[in-house]
């Protein structure tokens, strides 16, 4: 049973990291994605701002997100560097907390974190209350782990004793045991919880004992972004490898100049557990500090280990130097809808292809993709809210307006796309069926009306031309066009279904298929709706003209409300 007792506390632990992080990251809200938002202005930034989320949601999760933020658009490779430098730092921060012996108040950090998320009338207090509890669990799986250990300590010991630190041997079985461990694990909390719950256990005795554990650990976190990254474009993929590679170089230099560390390391004050707190972090800041100045380098490094076979994806188009020119920010804003929409019909285009045959590289890319229209989408609404912070005109006040509704559209559009993909997969088992072969026709003409539709779309949010009206004209034309084949797909598949020529539940697919396709369409047609209202076009004599800051509570004391409407 003592097995079982080792295992249940590291679950307690891995879940009550699991809990903390995600109630930290939903407690937060967009203001990690703000964070990172911010963190792209100078390498110092970036190293700040990454050891803030890093402390927060531990450096495997803070690379997940720069993955997708780099998959988006909406953050460069060379960018990302200082930001996974000090995700790796802030990991070690919240290590620094668990170092501490808190295990005796871990039940009334549980007791107040499941009131607090009960109780709690606002939900970023009941997330507050989720991570309170999930810090409690965490205390408590380790020292379920250090109870259940100890008894047997005198077992462990000769297990231990093969990872030693203080020879060549020992050092890398124990980098390899750790790194292997914390893989499928996918967390290097775990792992060094694990380890100081073996040393609070008396099965660890020493530093040399404990650093291979933590190199290992550094380096086998590295996996959940590589997993991450599978299906997205060529620099969020080397991304995860510059993540991979900072670790490995981190690693080596670390056990290179294990013995210093073993020397100086216990003249700071604290138990072992403290020690190897203390030397994780410090291991840590100094690699970084090695790598920061050489940022580019570093990057130029990953791209010749990984190079394009491709070009890579366009950059996103909302740059916040821009704001103090309100008219410049909005003509941004339109290229990145105008981007969203291209990003949303390659999509549809691959889903096309799954019609020919299952591939699941291409259900990654359209998923991931969905993923991007995502981000695309909380990032304009947050840049729309700073063009907001600006004096702008009339016009610029109710084209500001048409681009929120635009994004939201667009972002359902990536939605519906993504579903298409996941009834071509239910449709597959089908391809065979005689009757389905004249329906599968019509659906494919329903991809090339929609394709046909998001072109025209995608154009008409060029913010170069300035007819919107007319462009508008055009996608409503072409969703005429679309409805009517869109009605005879519908009187096909209801009339084969009566006919007993369709199995049923393909008829519910097919329908449900169908009725997808219209939904995008009726999104294209809201958009075009929007841009034959007044006020949707920009001046371009104004791109250079600047605005003064706006603040909204100032305005809103000194307006008059009769002498408003008085004007209406």
């Amino acid at each position: 049973m003592e097995i079982f007792s080792i295992l249940g506390g590291l679950a307690l632990f891995i879940f009550g990291m699991n809990i903390m992080t995600d109630g930290l990251k939903r407690c937060a809200g967009d203001g990690l994605r703000r964070i990172l938002g911010k963190a792209t202005r100078n390498r110092i930034n970036g190293v700040g701002l990454g050891t803030v989320i890093g402390t927060l949601v531990q450096s495997s999760a803070a690379t997940v997100m720069l993955v997708g933020f780099i998959n988006a658009g909406l953050m460069t490779l060379t960018q990302s560097v200082p930001v996974m430098l000090g995700a790796n730092i802030g990991t070690t921060l919240s290590m620094q907390l668990i170092s501490f012996k808190l295990s005796d108040y871990c039940f009334v950090a549980v007791t107040f974190g499941v009131l607090l998320h009960i109780v709690a009338p606002q939900p970023r207090m009941k997330e507050a209350g989720k991570a309170l509890l999930g810090f409690g669990l965490l205390f408590l799986g380790m020292s379920t782990m250090s109870a259940a250990i100890a008894p047997h300590r005198d077992a462990f010991i000769p297990l231990f004793k093969q990872i030693n630190g203080a020879t060549p041997g020992g050092m890398l079985r124990g980098i390899l045991l750790a790194t292997a461990v914390t893989g499928i694990i996918q967390s290097s909390g775990a792992m060094i919880g694990m380890s100081f719950a073996l040393i609070q256990a008396g099965v660890i005795t020493d530093l040399s004992g404990v650093f291979p554990i933590l190199i290992g650990a550094n380096i086998g976190t590295c996996a959940t972004a590589l997993l991450g990254s599978i299906g997205t474009n060529i620099d969020a993929r080397r991304s995860a490898v510059s993540h991979l590679l900072f670790n490995i170089f981190s690693g080596v230099l670390a056990a290179l100049t294990a013995p210093l560390f073993y020397r100086w390391i216990p003249l700071l004050p604290g138990d072992l557990v403290h020690q190897a707190a203390n030397a994780n972090t410090i291991k840590m800041v100094i690699t970084a500090l090695i790598v920061l100045p050489i940022a580019p380098l570093h990057t130029l490094l990953v791209c010749r280990l990984m190079r394009a076979k491709k070009a890579a994806p366009q950059p996103s188009f909302l740059n916040d130097k821009l704001i103090p020119a309100p008219e410049q920010a909005i003509h941004a804003a339109m290229r990145e809808l105008q981007r969203t929409v291209n990003v949303c019909r390659d999509s549809l285009q691959l889903d096309r292809t799954l019609l020919d045959a299952p591939d699941a590289r291409v259900v990654r890319a359209v998923f991931q993709n969905e993923k991007t229209v995502d981000a695309i989408k909380l990032a304009f609404r947050d840049y729309l809210a700073l063009i907001t912070s600006r004096f702008l005109s009339r016009r610029q006040a109710v084209l500001v307006q048409h681009l929120d509704r635009c994004i939201v559209e667009i972002e359902r559009i990536g939605d519906h796309v993504k579903l298409l993909c996941t009834l071509n997969t239910k449709l597959r088992p089908y391809d065979e069926h005689r009757f389905f072969r004249i329906c599968r026709e019509h659906i494919e003409e329903l991809y090339v009306q929609s394709s046909a539709i998001l072109s025209n779309l995608s154009i008409s949010l060029d913010p170069e031309h300035e007819n919107y009206e007319a462009f508008a004209e055009k996608i409503l034309e072409t969703r005429k066009q679309y409805v009517t084949k869109s009605a005879a797909a519908k009187d096909l598949i209801t009339g084969q279904v009566g006919r007993n020529n369709l199995p049923p539940l393909l008829g519910i697919y097919l329908n449900e298929t169908v009725m997808t396709f219209d939904k995008i369409a009726k999104h294209c047609k809201a958009i075009a709706g929007a841009q034959k209202k007044p006020f949707f076009w920009l001046k371009h004599s104004k791109l250079e003209r600047l605005a003064g800051e706006y603040t909204e509570q100032k305005v809103l004391a000194e307006l008059d409300a009769g002498e408003y409407l008085d004007n209406q």
